[in-house]
């Protein structure tokens, strides 16, 4: 049931060793934080229809014509329109990120961030959701987070820039938050990845911001 050319990104995305890491059960409720186009969700949402619940957050699909976070927004609801058997149980959690709401206390088993926390540390709103994502876990519930990591001596200010965040500075933000460590995994790890391009992390695949430059050579590298 996967889009064209999602399950050919397992090969560097691994989600099943991802989400056994992070705990996933299918009985769990699971918030997915700015779930994008949806390729988490094609896994996430029909594993957790007949026992759990799966929220994913994003904008209002009936907000203002011309803004960005309605047309995401109407994406993904077209996106979860088109298979009802799949995606029907879906619930679309309309946030304002700069003041985050996820439900109630102590509401969720997990809380997932895959490769967005560069976004929220541009936009500011990083502090906000972690505060959030803090109030509305249970008690042994699991935030789990995905992202493209920075060099370890890396400004996260700039390197956000790029889509790079790195690890150490996450974890104490994290964890000032008010949540701890649990784990780490290099599944998703790619020594490949110089982390130096002009265009960012969007040199390489799926996105290949330069096009046809260079093209066979950021292929090579991979996600």
């Amino acid at each position: 049931h996967r889009a064209p050319g999602n399950a050919e990104r397992d090969k560097y995305r691994h989600p099943i060793e991802t989400l056994d890491f992070f705990g996933f059960k299918s009985n769990m409720t699971v918030i997915d934080v700015g779930p994008g186009e949806g390729w988490y969700t094609e896994i996430l949402a029909p594993a957790l229809a007949k026992s759990g619940k799966y929220l994913a957050t994003g904008g209002d699909p009936n907000g203002p014509a011309d803004a960005r976070p309605t047309f995401y927004a109407q994406r993904f609801k077209s996106f979860l329109e088109r298979s009802p058997e799949l995606y029907g149980k879906t619930q679309m959690l309309v946030v304002d990120p700069k003041a985050p709401k996820l439900g109630a206390d102590a509401s969720a088993d997990m809380v997932l961030i895959m490769r967005g926390v560069h976004g929220m540390v541009n936009a500011g709103t990083f502090s906000a959701y972690l505060a959030e994502i803090n109030r509305v876990l249970k008690p042994g519930g699991v935030l789990g987070i995905e992202e493209h990591r920075a060099p370890a001596d890396a400004n996260p200010t700039d390197s956000a820039k790029k889509g790079y965040v790195p690890e150490k500075w996450v974890v104490d933000q994290v964890e000032a938050a008010g949540l701890k460590l649990a784990g780490k995994s290099e599944v998703n790890a790619n020594p490949k990845d110089t982390k130096d391009y002009a265009e960012g992390v969007w040199t390489l695949p799926p996105t290949y911001r330069l096009k046809d430059k260079d093209h066979d050579k950021y292929a090579a590298i991979g996600e």
